[in-house]
């Protein structure tokens, strides 16, 4: 619950002493590891993922956060290693090929990291962050016919999630869309406003932000990062054993769970 909040500080003062009676419990080390994310001390989360992950090598959640934090590093090599790691052995979640498309998108591998979008948006249909990464991307690979489905797609999955009064609404996200849709022309339609005044100039991805570690039992989402121009990681997410984070894609839009944000398996 504390680490759900960003207490972070008090999570870790828990976790040190649960540590002492389950020193080898891999979702414990994987959430102390995401705690350190959330504190932006990137490199104790490595050293404690990396335990978790030696603990419990096939536990996609750790290899997923791993992945987060070296994206939020700026090591794209090291972050292509655990995501696709994550992938074989969890490949049916939207959240790792989005993680997966901003990286290779840092690593000026535009083809790849198109086909690994458009497997995201063709697992997830709830999540407006990877139609919004994608969206951004195609915009700064100058394919706006395909940029404007893919917004059109955000645009829809943002009114249902108003509709349905949810309160895990990205307003970070609204924000980006707001400078994405006039830029594309399509902006008109859009039922939202965002609080920011609107501008003309070319979103930024959203990166993953630390902002929702990961917790046992959940993949964290994306981190969420504010947008970028040009390609800095949505690690938005390191991911929970019980949450996922979302990825930024510094090309994309797009908001990374609680371990960035939580997310069920």
């Amino acid at each position: 619950m504390m680490q759900e909040h960003n207490d972070f500080d008090v999570a870790l003062n828990k976790y040190r002493i649960a540590a002492v009676a389950v020193p080898e419990s891999a979702a414990l080390w994987n959430n102390i590891g995401m705690c350190f994310f959330g504190r932006k001390k990137y490199f104790a989360a490595v050293s404690s993922l990396k335990r978790a992950n030696y603990l419990s090598p096939f536990d996609w959640k750790v290899l997923y956060n791993l992945g987060l934090v070296h994206l939020s590093m700026h090591q794209y090599a090291s972050a292509f290693h655990f995501i696709s790691a994550a992938i074989n052995i969890r490949p049916r979640h939207a959240g790792t090929y989005m993680l997966l498309a901003i990286t290779l998108t840092n690593l000026d591998d535009p083809d790849n990291a198109r086909q690994a979008y458009e497997q995201a948006a063709a697992i997830e249909d709830k999540d407006p962050a990877v139609n919004l990464n994608f969206c951004v991307f195609l915009y700064k690979q100058g394919d706006r016919k395909a940029a404007t489905k893919q917004f059109a797609h955000f645009e829809n999955k943002m009114e249902r999630l108003k509709a349905s009064g949810s309160s895990n609404i990205d307003y970070e996200l609204i924000e980006v869309g707001s400078k994405l849709g006039p830029a594309l022309q399509v902006g008109e339609s859009l039922v939202w406003k965002s609080n920011s005044k609107e501008s003309a100039s070319p979103p930024k991805l959203v990166e993953p932000t630390n902002n929702q570690p990961s917790t046992s039992g959940h993949v964290s989402a994306p981190v969420k990062q504010k947008p970028t121009d040009p390609p800095p990681p949505y690690p938005g997410p390191p991911e929970n054993t019980n949450r996922m984070m979302i990825p930024h894609d510094p090309n994309a839009v797009g908001k990374h769970r609680q371990d960035h944000e939580p997310v069920p398996e």
